[in-house]
């Protein structure tokens, strides 16, 4: 029996550093941002590398869902890395049923003081914190699990203990091989990963964690405090979930 995990985060969020460290243990297969064309031709939104992003995937949710959810997958472990701002409100999510979940959260102000960097503007919807939340809550209803929450921070301050712990919850051996991997880009990677992999595939581990100088616009900073409400949600909820 495959152990399906969808790890749900908005961007900037050491995500693709999670997902390294999932793909580098020898019994998980991972897939990136599945349903990146889905959000796309849904929102019309424009993207750096929409156009190859659009071409490279299915657009058809209901699809990307049953795959997730039913194909048969070729390892013990499939892991999902899932942006909840590519999930519109109002889809269909009965087909998280069949998986494990957990959220990545990352506090809004080193969020948007990310994301500035790539792309020009920032918006509330962009880094999908506050969708993020409403997720967690249809999820856990759908799934009826009680489903972790972890903070980037905690993960780049002590990455063993946060995936040893995230490993015994989910009833699965921990794998020291989590912890470093090769630099470099992967197969896996989304054709996106020339626009936004750039810092990870130099990496070879979580980088510890340091705070960053931000100088935030009053618009970017208006977002980030927007989010904040959301963000503190979801460590409640998953601190009341253990």
């Amino acid at each position: 029996m495959t152990l399906r995990l969808a790890m749900w985060s908005g961007p900037r969020n050491i995500s693709t550093a999670m997902m390294r460290a999932w793909e580098n243990r020898p019994d998980t297969i991972v897939v990136d941002e599945p349903f990146y064309a889905c959000y796309l031709a849904a929102t019309g939104i424009e993207h750096p590398m929409g156009e190859a992003v659009m071409a490279s995937q299915s657009t058809d949710s209901a699809d990307v869902a049953a795959r997730l959810s039913s194909d048969p997958v070729a390892a013990a472990i499939f892991y999902q890395k899932h942006m909840t701002h590519h999930i519109q409100p109002g889809v269909d999510l009965r087909w998280t049923a069949k998986l494990q979940h957990c959220f990545l959260v990352r506090n809004p102000f080193e969020v948007v003081n990310s994301y500035r960097q790539k792309r020009g503007g920032v918006t509330l919807d962009d880094i999908g914190i506050v969708r993020q939340l409403s997720l967690y809550e249809e999820i856990c209803a759908i799934s009826g699990q009680s489903v972790p929450v972890i903070d980037a921070r905690d993960v780049l301050i002590d990455p063993r203990r946060v995936l040893g712990d995230l490993c015994q919850r989910l009833g699965i051996m921990f794998y020291p091989e989590m912890l470093a991997w090769p630099p470099g880009r992967r197969v896996s990677d989304g054709v996106w990963a020339p626009h936004w992999y750039g810092a990870v595939e130099q990496s070879t581990g979580f980088v510890p964690y340091q705070p960053r100088e931000m100088k935030l616009s009053v618009e970017e900073a208006r977002v980030a405090e927007a989010s904040m409400e959301a963000y503190e949600r979801l460590l409640t909820l998953g601190h009341e979930a253990i």
